[in-house]
């Protein structure tokens, strides 16, 4: 069943929690993908 937005306050809330998700897996998602890119790179040797 689709749910039904009765009030701005409801389909304010309601987007403001899909942001909230969203950004949270960016910052998750994020490091995640570049400790994937850089993975597989050969250490650099220190002198």
């Amino acid at each position: 069943m689709a749910e039904a937005f009765f009030t701005l306050q409801d389909f304010m809330v309601h987007t403001k929690a899909v942001a909230y998700i969203l950004m949270g897996a960016t910052l998750v998602g994020l490091p995640l993908f570049w400790f994937f890119l850089t993975g597989r790179d050969e250490k650099k040797r220190t002198y």
